[in-house]
């Protein structure tokens, strides 16, 4: 069976700061005819920060939802900006640390049902303190949480972030 389908034509409905949508004309691989509304996002940073067998994680506000959240330290692209350095940037803004050691531990695609989006995940460890320096308009504050406790926290649904679980358990995070 083909999966493919071939866009016919794209049109721009709102093109914001964060995101564009488009809606795109569409054939599916049976030669009908549909549409795809489609979110574009530059993208994103993940980092499972380990320090001192703990793992830093940030609270903050989620307008989109009205709750409050427990993540991992990440941050959106530029377009163009490459992801590794990204990364480094959102480390020290929202937690005040810097890293010497950085693994690598690929991508993730949130929703790709509709959107574009592609997470970069890291690791950092061997850290160490400068100072917090968050985006203007982010209130944001860092914690520092012992894996077992981390555990508990996905366990009990206090943490529900997919990007924290996916870089939780592609870094081999376990209880």
């Amino acid at each position: 069976m083909e999966f493919a389908e071939k866009t016919l034509d794209s049109q721009l409905i709102y093109e914001g700061k964060v995101v564009k949508v488009l809606k795109d004309g569409v054939e599916l691989s049976t030669g009908k005819k549909s549409f795809r509304e489609v979110v574009k996002h530059s993208g994103g940073v993940v980092i499972l920060a380990l320090k001192d067998n703990k793992i830093l994680l940030v609270k903050q506000f989620r307008y989109p939802i009205k709750e409050v959240m427990f993540e991992l330290p990440a941050g959106k692209l530029e377009y163009g900006e490459d992801p590794f350095e990204a990364a480094k940037r959102e480390l020290e803004e929202e937690t005040g640390y810097c890293a010497e050691k950085w693994t690598n531990l690929g991508y993730v695609y949130t929703s790709p049902g509709y959107s574009d989006e592609k997470l970069y995940l890291y690791k950092a460890e061997d850290l160490h303190f400068t100072r917090c320096h968050p985006d203007e308009g982010e209130i944001i504050q860092a914690f520092e949480y012992e894996i077992d406790k981390v555990m508990d926290m996905i366990y009990t649904g206090e943490i529900n972030d997919a990007k924290t679980l996916c870089a939780l358990l592609r870094g081999g995070i376990r209880k």
